[in-house]
């Protein structure tokens, strides 16, 4: 974790979530009660059905419990409307996908300024910062390049350079491993983990991936829509 940050940026207060299914229902979530740190580097792992993407929707304002509160920088996020949401969703969480995500049709340098376009930022500027992210996630060559043209390590690159476009206070990115071979794994987590060391991002992530969960400052154990446990990594940062 960052050294110089020390303050609350994402947190959850006895949030539950419970969906109907047929003339049932199903609780997801259980009075869930969860911080992160700013700087911060967090892992959430449990077997399918724990709760994981629930709470993942919860922390990235994609969905509202139906008790509890959420909090993103102060920000009280089951108070907000749609339009409110839609803007804490652009410019405060940047998120990566198992599957990328990135628009077909559309250039590396294109995904990766879209984000920008939709948060008011001025062309020129947009592509600046785009071609920067772009050699950061080591794809300077790669500007003009469509995600069909692109390996999917490549891929997921594009997307991490995307997710931080508008310059988010939280990364989450969901089993961002998932769809890639272990070398190709191994160098995403090696990027976010410099992107959290080196840059002070905060990142939650949801994984089964035993080597990004060694990369995280602490992990946190889902089952049955609950906290079992969590434990801390020691790192040598």
């Amino acid at each position: 974790m960052n050294a110089s940050t020390s303050s609350m940026l994402a947190q959850t207060i006895g949030v539950t979530k419970t969906y109907s299914l047929g003339s049932g229902k199903v609780c997801a979530l259980q009075k869930v009660d969860f911080s992160v740190m700013a700087g911060e580097y967090v892992s959430i792992v449990g077997p399918s059905g724990s709760g994981k993407s629930t709470l993942f929707n919860m922390i990235g304002a994609l969905d509202q419990p139906t008790s509890g509160e959420v909090f993103l920088d102060d920000i009280d996020i089951a108070q907000l409307d749609s339009n409110e949401l839609a803007w804490l969703r652009c410019r405060k969480i940047g998120y990566i996908f198992q599957t990328f995500n990135l628009i077909p049709v559309m250039s590396a340098i294109d995904n990766v300024t879209l984000p920008m376009i939709f948060a008011g930022v001025e062309s020129e500027a947009s592509v600046e910062r785009g071609i920067d992210l772009l050699d950061q996630v080591g794809l300077k060559e790669r500007l003009h390049h469509r995600p069909n043209e692109l390996s999917g390590g490549q891929q997921q690159r594009v997307a991490i350079a995307r997710a931080l476009a508008n310059r988010p206070s939280l990364i989450l990115a969901d089993e961002p491993t998932g769809n890639l071979d272990l070398a190709t794994g191994q160098e995403i987590i090696h990027l976010l983990q410099a992107l959290n060391q080196d840059h002070g991002v905060t990142i939650i992530t949801a994984t089964h991936d035993l080597k990004m969960i060694e990369a995280s400052d602490r992990v946190v154990h889902l089952l049955d829509g609950r906290i079992v446990n969590e434990e801390r990594n020691e790192r040598d940062d």
